[in-house]
């Protein structure tokens, strides 16, 4: 396997990286790359199709009712509602037709917290326990299935649930795709070595062990989706910043935290993206006590707050809504807290989350179950604290020393680690397996771990990793389309 020396000077993922490789250099023929390599996008499609083209089936078809029969209930107390089809277009009417005949098969993707989720977009929050959701998520598929709305302005469950499992596919593909160039961005693609090491990171988001989560009308694709385009719109403010580009670097960390905060919508643990501001800011307060203040400084520090209080507000504005709707004119226990919560007060009330609460001995297979993903997760984040990520890594690197790229991995690792730990301590931890995918330094270290095959465990690690994750997610598929838990 090749090596690639990364140079100690920060580097713009615009300008030229002056990487050595001991069998091609930076200005190697293209031509001599892989089909695969020359083509990422391409290669990346199809195997989002391939692998897709399994699990689909194997979800639409599980013939069983298995732990629950909610969805069933759902869809009969919720029949199709009959299209006023008249001068309607020819491929409105044959899409209609579509998702009126493979309904049974689409039911087969409601289960678990999608019932939740159709059910409230088609007639909004009723329940308070239904805060529980996304504002966003649930909004996304109200607007999408109003599509398919008749001339009374009804609208079926099937075509909302159709609407998120297609906005699930779509959001899992672009996500993937958001991948590579994030990966691109702060790794180099020069030689294959990197150009093999973005698309593996990206390839390992495909087969992601959420599974049929990012194939089922559940936000995790979406929030991937979101949380992957912010992290490479902040990472390239940073890289911006690197090449004097101030205004770029401006104008990236204001849009950084508008799809934080959209991400927050969809899911609440987007809220954790904030925490990437909240490092620049303490690094800014540092530099004002050793420097003293500058007009540019002053800039900056203006635009990271700007940006933090976008994601703030991604958890603020749902909050808002629903204290108008239950503290205005009713009173609930969470009303009068010093910051009340709707959020809050259902995952400690109604789902028993909370520090320490799922610590139980029937809880234990559980833990064993989210054990290999929680692992990567954080030993990645630490490896990321040396600088030892990518195809060519420098073994630890100094913080003080990190070129530009590396420090934006430690800032991504440092939010995917407060993901880690809370889940650990405080959440119902087997939903790591799937909230885990919007988080990109775990992929870089399954990546990583490809080149590492003359240490010990190095090739083992990633080999066992593609083979549990495709497994898992197989596995997961039958067990979700016939609602057997875990989910």
């Amino acid at each position: 396997m090749s090596t690639t020396m990364i140079p100690s000077k920060p580097m713009d993922h615009g300008s030229t990286r002056k990487a050595i490789d001991t069998t091609h250099t930076s200005h190697h023929d293209q031509s001599t790359d892989p089909y695969y390599l020359r083509h990422p996008i391409r290669t990346l499609t199809l195997l989002f199709l391939a692998w897709k083209a399994i699990l689909f089936p194997i979800i639409a078809n599980c013939p069983g009712l298995g732990y629950d029969t909610s969805t069933n209930l759902l869809a009969v107390s919720s029949p199709l509602v009959a299209f006023d089809a008249d001068g309607s277009a020819a491929w409105y009417d044959s899409l209609l037709s579509i998702i009126d005949s493979s309904s049974s098969g689409i039911w087969n993707f409601v289960r678990w917290d999608a019932i939740y989720f159709v059910r409230v977009a088609e007639r909004g929050y009723l329940f308070e326990q239904e805060w529980a959701w996304g504002y966003g998520w649930t909004g996304s598929l109200s607007f999408l299935g109003s599509a398919f709305a008749n001339h009374n302005g009804d609208v079926p469950l099937s075509a909302i649930a159709f609407s998120g499992i297609a906005l699930s596919h779509v959001s899992h593909l672009l996500s993937a795709l958001v991948l590579h160039a994030l990966t691109k961005s702060l790794f180099g693609y020069e030689t294959q070595s990197q150009k093999a090491f973005c698309l593996i990171s990206a390839a390992l988001h495909i087969i992601s062990p959420a599974g049929a989560f990012l194939s089922a009308p559940y936000g995790e694709s979406l929030f991937s989706l979101l949380n992957f385009t912010g992290l490479y719109i902040y990472s390239s403010a940073l890289l911006a910043e690197n090449a004097g580009r101030r205004a770029r670097r401006d104008i990236f960390f204001l849009l950084a935290g508008i799809l934080f905060a959209t991400a927050t919508t969809i899911r609440g643990n987007g809220i954790i993206s904030g925490c990437l501001f909240a490092y620049d800011a303490l690094q800014g307060a540092i530099q004002f006590l050793c420097n003293g203040p500058s007009i540019d400084l002053i800039r900056r520090t203006g635009f990271i707050v700007l940006g933090g209080s976008m994601v703030a507000l991604g958890s603020i504005i749902p909050q808002y809504i629903a204290y108008t709707e239950y503290c205005v004119t009713t009173t609930r226990p969470w009303c009068g807290r010093s910051l009340p919560s709707v959020y809050g007060w259902v995952q400690v009330h109604y789902w028993n989350n909370g520090f320490l609460r799922y610590w139980t001995i029937s809880n234990l297979p559980l833990f064993i179950l989210a054990a290999p993903v929680l692992a990567a997760m954080l030993y990645s984040s630490f490896r990321a604290l040396s600088g030892r990520l990518g195809p060519s890594h420098i073994d630890h690197v100094p913080i003080s020393k990190m070129n530009t790229s590396q420090s934006a991995v430690l800032r991504l690792a440092i939010a995917q680690g407060i993901l880690a730990a809370m889940t650990f301590t405080s959440l119902h931890i087997q939903i790591i397996n799937r909230i885990a995918s919007g988080y990109p330094v775990w992929y870089w270290y399954l990546a990583t771990s490809a080149w590492e095959s003359s240490k010990p465990l190095g090739g083992r690690v990633f080999a066992t990793a593609v083979q549990g994750m495709a497994m898992y997610a197989l596995i997961q598929a039958v067990l979700y389309g016939s609602f057997l838990p875990p989910a």
